[in-house]
């Protein structure tokens, strides 16, 4: 199964329009401290115990990392399992909200 994406102006787009997405960060959890956006936190560790969470029948499920490689890796497994086809992996991740839409954000 093909893994879907989506740009961080197409994200944006669904924020400002009250789009029904959920999103889903999978980095560690002092990578959240240090910068997030607002989604829910799933480390890549807890994914496993954690995969009925990805599962929404209605609505899209965005997953991002720091720069969208964790987060493929994660939805290619999830899909592999469980053959979900509502995950889209945010391309570039955090660093590319942080470079395009909030610039404000810091990066690491």
């Amino acid at each position: 199964m093909k893994i879907k994406s989506i740009t961080v102006q197409e994200l944006k787009t669904m924020m400002d329009n009250k789009a029904d997405y959920a999103l889903i960060d999978v980095r560690e959890k002092h990578e959240f401290d240090f910068v997030q956006m607002g989604g829910e936190l799933i480390p890549v560790s807890l994914v496993p115990v954690s995969v009925d969470k990805f599962e929404r029948t209605n609505e899209k499920v965005i997953v991002h990392c720091r720069s969208g490689a964790r987060s493929a890796n994660v939805i290619a497994q999830i899909q592999q399992l469980r053959g979900y086809d509502n995950l889209y992996n945010l391309e570039g991740g955090i660093l590319a909200w942080a470079r395009e839409i909030d610039t404000s954000l810091p990066t690491y």
